[in-house]
């Protein structure tokens, strides 16, 4: 497998991707990105991953990721909603998606997602979520100039042409939603205004 690719900018969902990498499994044989942009973390992934493919609607960011993946056939981008894209089902030994997921019916696409996981397969999911309750207002404002320093310090930007979208559920109702669909899941909410979801589908 390759050598994972190098930043070629940094912004807070690629300060997930770290730990994205790390949860990939031994031996993973085919994973998943869901609306995966412009590539960056999909090329990452062949680093730990036979097979890679990412998913997205936009035919900008298909169209650019496909252009860095020029002549990496372990590399395969699909243009199209996730929700109804054709894609085979228990295939993937390891799904992510990265800040995607607000962008689509909660509930839809992470049942779709399980749906796409193998027996034993692992699932991340990096998502935005809006501040609702006193205790998440809280942790927002204590955690901003964290954000603002960091942002300043490591020249945040995004790819050019990268949809954007406010999350409409909150923080509490994530991980309500995500432990009803995924029972164990591990709900886990980042400094850098990110929760992560991580989950591994049971054995047959």
């Amino acid at each position: 497998m390759r050598q994972a690719d190098s930043d070629p900018y940094w912004n807070t969902n690629v300060a997930r991707h770290p730990g994205i990498l790390r949860a990939v499994p031994e031996g993973c044989g085919d994973a998943l990105d869901v609306g995966c942009g412009d590539g960056l973390l999909a090329r990452k992934l062949t680093g730990r991953a036979k097979r890679v493919t990412g998913v997205d609607r936009s035919p900008e960011m298909i169209a650019r990721a496909r252009e860095l993946a020029a002549g990496r056939p372990e590399l395969t981008f699909v243009e199209g909603d996730f929700l109804t894209a054709v894609l085979p089902a228990e295939e993937y030994d390891f799904v992510c998606s990265v800040s995607a997921i607000h962008h689509m019916d909660f509930d839809a696409a992470l049942t779709r997602m399980r749906a796409l996981l193998r027996p034993g397969g692992t699932l991340v999911v990096v998502g935005l979520a809006r501040e609702a309750s006193p205790a998440e207002w809280a942790a927002m404002i204590a955690a901003a100039p964290v954000v603002r320093i960091t942002k300043v310090l490591r020249r945040a930007r995004e790819p050019e042409g990268m949809p954007v979208a406010a999350p409409r559920m909150s923080y509490g109702q994530v991980r309500a939603a995500a432990g009803r669909l995924l029972p164990g899941v591990r709900y886990r909410r980042h400094v850098l205004r990110r929760y992560s979801l991580t989950w591994t589908k049971p054995g047959r």
